[in-house]
This record gives C-alpha cells, sequence and structure tokens, in this order.
C-alpha cells in the first residue's frame, strides 16, 4: 500500500519555495498577471516600430509570471492527483494561460500587417532586440501559417481548452483506474503504475502473467471511453494542422521545431532496416532462457538475477554521480546540489502523479518528479530526468528568457546522454553475470527507447492519416493496427499476446502528437555524445556544456551539427545501429 503524502520525510519532497515561499504569495501574483493582462490589451492595434520593442518584453513579462503560477500549481497537484483543491487550483492556473495567450494574440497578426520582412530583418539587427532575435525569427517562419487577428484570438481562446484530453486522461489514469491485486504465494499484493514493472521483473512467469492481464483488464473495462478521448485529440490535432495550412499534423509538428523531414524518414528507415537485429535479440533472449515462446510479460525481467541495484535513494544518486564525472567539476558540483536543495520529489506516495519528469521555470530551480522504488530502472530514471534538470539549468543560466527554452526534440538528448553514461561506468566496472545483465540492459534500452517509440510512431501516423483521409478511429482499427506493429517488429520469437493489442490505450504521449519519435533520435545522438565524451576526444566536453548551455538559441540541428553529429546523413544511425550489433555480439560471447 502506497504511504499517505504527510507520512514522507521532508528531505525526500521537493521544496517550491524557488517559485513561491507560500500559497499567499502564489496567489498574490495572480493580481499582478491581471494588470499586465490589461497593460498588453492596451496596445491592442496601437503596434508600431517605436513601440514594439515594449510590446514584447511586456509579453515576455507576461507569460514569465504565468508560467510561475501554473507551474507551482501543478507540481502541487502531481504529488496528490486526488487533492480536489489542487485539482481546481490547477484548472484556475490553466484559465490564466489562456487569457495570457487570448491576451496576447493579436501581436504576430498586427506585426504582420505593420511591417514587412525587410523591416523585421532590421529589428533582428538591431542590439536593443538583441534577444529577441529568435522570437522574430520564429515569427519570420510562421508568416505562412499565421491566422487573421480575431482567427488568432479563437485559437488563443482554445488552445487550453483543447489541450484537456491528455488532462482528462491522466485524472482516469492515475485517480480513478483501480487494479486488481496480484496473487502471490496466496496473498494479494497491490497492483498499480509504480508496482506494475516490479511485477513483471518477478523470475515466476505466472506472477508476471497475472500482473499483465489484470493491468490490461482494467484498461479494456474503461476503452470506449480512452477510445474517445484518443479520437477527439486527434481529430484536435489534425484540424489545428489544416487550419494552419499544414500538409498535415506531422508536418506541422516537424514544421513547429524546425526539424527538417529527411531526419524522420532516416529515422524511420534505420528502425525498419534494424528490425533484424531487434528480432535476433528476442531469439537469444527467448533460447537463453529455455522458453519455447516468449510472452509480452517476459520481455522486462533481467535474464539473470545475479546482479541488482537495490540502493537506497542517496546510494544511488551518489552512483549515478560518479558516472557522470566525464561531463567535469561545474556539472558534478551543480549536481550534488541539486539534491541538497531539494529538487527531486522521490517518494511514490498515494495518488502521486505516476511516472516521472523534470520541470520548472526560468526563474525556478528545475523540479524532478520521481517514483523511486529501488528498482534498477529507477536508478536510471535518476540519471534521465537530472539529465533534463541539468540541461535546464546551464540553459537557464546561460540564456536570456527568450532564448532558454530548447525544444523537446533537444530535451530527449541530454537526459539518455546521462543515461547511457550510467549504464559504460557500470559495464566497465563489472566481469561475469553483472557484465551479462548490464549488456542486457543496455539491449532493453534499445529495445524500449528506440524500436518501440518508433513502433508508437508509426502508430500515430497511421491514426493521423485515417483522420486527415476523413475516416473515423475506434477501438477495433486502433487494436488491430497496434496488433500488427507489435508483432512486426518483436518477430516470431515473442507471442503477440491478445491484451497486448490494447496497450496503446495506457500511452499518455499519444495525447501530445509526434513527440515519441524524439525518444528513437534522443537515443541515437545520446549514443554518439557517449562514444565521444569516453573515447576522450579533445575539447568535446567543453562542446557539450555549450550544447546544453545553449537552450534554444538556434535551430536543433545546427546546435547537433556543432556537435559533429548530423541527422540529415545516415552517419550517426549507421553508428548506433554498430553499438547495438556490438553490443549483441558481446552478450553472446558470455
Amino acid at each position: 500500500m502506497a504511504i499517505d503524502r504527510s507520512a514522507v520525510p521532508e528531505e525526500l519532497t521537493w521544496n517550491l519555495n524557488s517559485l513561491f515561499a507560500s500559497d499567499e504569495e502564489y496567489r498574490a501574483e495572480y493580481a499582478v498577471v491581471e494588470e499586465k493582462l490589461a497593460a498588453i490589451a492596451a496596445y491592442s492595434k496601437k503596434i508600431n516600430a517605436e513601440n514594439l520593442l515594449d510590446v514584447l518584453k511586456l509579453r515576455s513579462e507576461l507569460f514569465r509570471r504565468a508560467e510561475n503560477i501554473y507551474v507551482y500549481a501543478n507540481l502541487k497537484k502531481d504529488v496528490d492527483t486526488a487533492n480536489a483543491k489542487s485539482q481546481s487550483e490547477a484548472e484556475r492556473a490553466a484559465m490564466l494561460i489562456a487569457k495570457c495567450s487570448s491576451a496576447a494574440s493579436f501581436i504576430e497578426p498586427e506585426m504582420r500587417n505593420k511591417f514587412s520582412v525587410k523591416d523585421v530583418r532590421k529589428f533582428q539587427q538591431s542590439e536593443e532586440f538583441k534577444d529577441f532575435t529568435t522570437v522574430l525569427e520564429d515569427f519570420i517562419r510562421s508568416l505562412g501559417h499565421m491566422l487573421a487577428t480575431g482567427q488568432e484570438k479563437v485559437m488563443a481562446e482554445i488552445g487550453a481548452y483543447s489541450g484537456d484530453f491528455r488532462s482528462v486522461f491522466m485524472l482516469l489514469d492515475n485517480a480513478d483506474l483501480k487494479f486488481e491485486p496480484v496473487k502471490v504465494g496466496g496473498k494479494k499484493i497491490e497492483l498499480n503504475h509504480g508496482t506494475y514493472m516490479n511485477f513483471l521483473q518477478d523470475r515466476r512467469q505466472d506472477v508476471r502473467e497475472r500482473a499483465f492481464k489484470n493491468y490490461y483488464a482494467e484498461y479494456t473495462a474503461h476503452l470506449n471511453t480512452i477510445t474517445g478521448l484518443y479520437s477527439a485529440s486527434v481529430k484536435r490535432d489534425v484540424v489545428h494542422s489544416r487550419l494552419r495550412q499544414y500538409e498535415s499534423a506531422l508536418d506541422a509538428a516537424l514544421y513547429r521545431e524546425q526539424i527538417p523531414a529527411k531526419v524522420f524518414d532516416n529515422l524511420m528507415a534505420s528502425v525498419r532496416s534494424a528490425l533484424p537485429f531487434l528480432h535476433a535479440y528476442m531469439r537469444f533472449r527467448r533460447k537463453y532462457l529455455k522458453l519455447d515462446y516468449m510472452h509480452m510479460y517476459d520481455l522486462h525481467f533481467p535474464i539473470t538475477d545475479d546482479y541488482n541495484l537495490e540502493l537506497e535513494f542517496d546510494e544511488a544518486y551518489a552512483l549515478v554521480e560518479k558516472a557522470l564525472a566525464p561531463l567535469g567539476k561545474q556539472y558534478i558540483e551543480t549536481f550534488e546540489n541539486a539534491k541538497k536543495d531539494r529538487w527531486i520529489d522521490v517518494v511514490a506516495n498515494a495518488n502521486k502523479r505516476s511516472g516521472a519528469y523534470s520541470w520548472g521555470t526560468y526563474d525556478s530551480n528545475p523540479y524532478v518528479l520521481l517514483n523511486y522504488t529501488k528498482t534498477a530502472h529507477d536508478v536510471f530514471t535518476i540519471a534521465h530526468e537530472m539529465g533534463h534538470a541539468m540541461h535546464s539549468w546551464y540553459s537557464q543560466h546561460a540564456q536570456c528568457f527568450e532564448k532558454a527554452d530548447y525544444p523537446i526534440f533537444l530535451a530527449e538528448i541530454a537526459s539518455t546522454v546521462n543515461e547511457v553514461l550510467l549504464l559504460k561506468y557500470l559495464i566497465s566496472n563489472s566481469e561475469g553475470e553483472k557484465k551479462r545483465y548490464l549488456l542486457n540492459y543496455y539491449l532493453d534500452m534499445y529495445r524500449t527507447t528506440f524500436f518501440r517509440q518508433a513502433m508508437f510512431t508509426e502508430f500515430e501516423v497511421f491514426a493521423h492519416s485515417k483522420v486527415e483521409r476523413g475516416e473515423g478511429l475506434d477501438s477495433a482499427t486502433l487494436s488491430e493496427k497496434y496488433a500488427q506493429l507489435n508483432e512486426e517488429y518483436y518477430g516470431r520469437d515473442v507471442v503477440n499476446d491478445p491484451e497486448i493489442a490494447i496497450e496503446w490505450a495506457r500511452i499518455p504521449h499519444f495525447y501530445n502528437a509526434f513527440y515519441v519519435y524524439k525518444y528513437s533520435t534522443g537515443l541515437t545522438v545520446a549514443v554518439n555524445i557517449a562514444k565521444k565524451l569516453l573515447s576522450g576526444e579533445e575539447g568535446f566536453a567543453e562542446k557539450y556544456i555549450r550544447f546544453l548551455s545553449s537552450g534554444g538559441s538556434k535551430p536543433p540541428i545546427e546546435l547537433l551539427d556543432e556537435l559533429g553529429i548530423e541527422l540529415t546523413k545516415k552517419v550517426p544511425f549507421s553508428v548506433f545501429m554498430d553499438e547495438f550489433k556490438e553490443t549483441l555480439d558481446a552478450i553472446k560471447g558470455l
């Protein structure tokens, strides 16, 4: 039974004082934001060359303050999703963000009517606009997808609410779904999001099977509701992309983050060409475990139990810190301070949001949510989420507010570099069965972070393409396609269990369209970066810290090119797959 929030030791909870010192200070900030809303509205239909800088500065201040309110409210809600007061505060904060978007929605349309591209280029070259060069560049890029002033206001008004599909799913997933306990040795043990993976890592196949079936039975019971939510979310994506005159929802997602279609195509082609290697890994795993057939619930437990990472949180954190030593003294010192200053909420208490994330604002510490349960997976989650947090810390300290926020495409790189460094550190300090365990873990990282996320992406492309063709989505069609993809990816050595056909129904990232492919590209880039760091390539560690410090100051592909990793070419994908083949050969050799 998960413990009550009030029983969690303070040192294992996050300290939100870098956002607001108290709830009273947080609520008082609403009044300040309301004043800024009125101030920015006063510029409507009055933008000119003399006041444009003032307008842009005021908008930055408005959103900077509102973001602090929004993040604070949601961090408080996520540690107890059943708390009605916290839910209400989060809803109120979301409405505030919608008000801000609506109030400022006139700016770009009026700029379009008032200034030529030549005018905007002159602003970019001016010293006084130096903090807004990327803002102005984004404006120029968006001209072909911008609506009229009134239409932009409508889009801004409905923006917060059209994102509620994910919020509703998260409420259902975290607060309402109740899973049948798993019988183990005659006793019933609680099954929830936090314990599910523990069950799948149990050495007893019957325990894994019961947990797997109990888990998916609850999603099956709510499948019609979840299908409705996901279908509406996909329709939202398609409608928005059409209104802004993109070729497709995928095209819109790539364009927003300045990702060339060639990068996406290289990724998906690389995945499909590498499926025989994934099948070979599945075959090795099945034979090593002496199974006639391997079920989906047999994929998660380590092939050897002679090595474990059942560490207390402090021990796990110290281990991760050692592994990150190649990143330099400043990185390690900041990493240590993060724990002392309570950036991290550690314990899986009752009604806490499942999973893990890193989140914060320009003015706050980066905050990390964990549900730590002393598994190897959770140790790697520390490395992963702190990679996000450290990326944010570096970018916030090096860039102005307008350039600090890096796109999601880059976000999954820093986090995964940390995971790979931790894994390489452990492998280099292990032998025999311990090394076999870690090599297996590395192969599973490829399976889950590269192959599985690419499979998710193919599913997203399928769902969005159907709606774009004017076809409807239903649970049978979605589940049939998911089962087909699962069979293609995992091959003949894995039983395509009936329950796995509805796995799509439990993936929250699907409500943020075309997010998941970035895990695949992130791992690809991370493996390339880790190889360079560990090879001792001269000056590369400094280059990497500059990359972390760059935020969103340049297009993501340009920043990666500066690291010598060109995703518009096939070389990084070849380096990445060579590592997978070498790891598979190594584990076979043991």
